[in-house]
């Protein structure tokens, strides 16, 4: 088993949360010395001109990321027209930023019942969406909030021409039976 390529796949699953060099040691089951010795040399192979991505060591932990002499081109592929529609899970982050915020992303996946931190990202890179700050619950996550872009891609004034709605409220199944709320024989 080639322990370099494992580190890379893993790197590439946890994004941009990356892992620390403990959690290499304790996913791979090496000691400290050899965990250096792979990222390094994963590193180093990051390091040739054909290759679009590096790892960065940010704060205590090592993640993938481009390299920023290719962010013209990346750049480019943000703005092409067909990048440009939103799919549906952007549709419904975007639905509720602006019905709620600012929120944070933990308070979006409760909502959502996923994890959006790639669609968040891609939504911060489409200038759809802000970090508006950070919130004063512990760990003081990022606030999330609408832009004027938002605001122009679908041809509002402000949040205020948002469609109105009602919030449902869902009951537990014990306290209605639709058969017979629905279907009543006379």
């Amino acid at each position: 088993m080639n322990r370099v390529a494992v580190l890379e796949g893993l790197l590439f699953v946890v994004g941009d949360d990356g892992l620390t060099l403990k959690q290499i040691m304790d996913i791979l089951e090496i000691d400290i010395d050899e965990a250096k010795a792979i990222v390094m040399e994963l590193q180093q192979s990051y390091e040739d001109e054909k290759r679009g991505i590096k790892i960065n060591i940010l704060g205590d932990r090592f993640k993938l990321s481009t390299k920023k002499e290719h962010r013209s081109y990346y750049q480019k592929l943000l703005e092409t027209p067909e990048n440009n529609s939103l799919s549906q899970a952007a549709l419904e982050t975007l639905a509720i930023v602006a019905y709620n915020e600012p929120l944070t992303r933990i308070e979006i996946d409760e909502i959502r019942g996923v994890n959006s931190r790639d669609m968040l990202r891609k939504l911060v890179a489409k200038g759809l969406i802000k970090e508006e700050g950070r919130s004063d619950l512990p760990g003081r996550p990022i606030l999330y909030a609408t832009t004027n872009e938002f605001l122009d891609y679908f041809g509002l004034a402000s949040r205020e021409e948002l469609p109105k709605f009602e919030k449902q409220v869902e009951q537990d199944g014990d306290d209605t039976d639709l058969y017979y709320s629905k279907y009543v024989e006379e």
